[in-house]
């Protein structure tokens, strides 16, 4: 079964991300460099985030950094890939940049009114499980695993949705722990879908 998820839209999104990575590539950008910014970026979203505690406008910022964030993760590789730039270190900064991105970006759940401490460390964890999950189809001799329907643009998307919400001051704390419980079943059924598809070698 066909299980929707945002990384089906990323052919579209790389076609209009074309001509930025053409002129990119021209003032001597690297795939690694747009790498790093993501990274260097998440650390300052989560930072952001941490000030709409106090300040809800901060949220707002975090939501446009998120969608910034999400250029970048998509120019390294369409760069890499189209200019013949791809290396082992360069996949391994990838592959450990968006796990680490992912921390920095959303580590501050712990922080959150009505969300439990250990279930916001639950999904953190996992969501370190659900990429390694990714990659092992890549280890194993088949092909990088992007199943949903709660992968990192899955991830990125619901966090830029609470961004919103929080930003325009709508109230989550009476149900942020049942979402949790949502995404939190839904990360492990990605999980599952992408090691059955690892072990089948699809």
């Amino acid at each position: 079964m066909k299980i929707p998820s945002t990384y089906d839209l990323k052919p579209a999104f790389q076609r209009l991300l074309n001509p930025l990575m053409e002129v990119l590539r021209r003032i001597g950008v690297t795939p690694n460099g747009l790498t790093w910014s993501a990274m260097i970026l998440s650390g300052g979203l989560g930072w952001a985030f941490v000030e709409g505690l106090q300040n809800p406008t901060w949220y707002f910022i975090v939501v446009g950094g998120l969608l910034l964030r999400m250029m970048l993760n998509a120019l390294d590789g369409m760069m890499a890939r189209h200019y013949q730039m791809t290396s082992k270190g360069g996949a391994v900064l990838n592959e450990l940049g968006d796990v680490v991105s992912d921390a920095m970006v959303m580590w501050p759940l712990l922080l959150m009114d009505g969300l439990h401490f250990g279930w916001a460390m639950v999904f953190l964890w996992l969501t370190v499980v659900n990429e390694f999950a990714g990659v092992l189809g890549q280890a194993l001799g088949g092909s990088r695993r992007y199943e949903g329907p709660m992968g990192k643009s899955d991830r990125t998307l619901i966090w830029g949705i609470l961004c919103l919400m929080l930003g325009f001051g709508v109230g989550v704390e009476s149900y942020i722990q049942f979402a949790m419980y949502v995404v939190l079943a839904c990360l492990i059924w990605s999980t599952l879908r992408r090691i059955i598809k690892t072990l089948q070698n699809e």
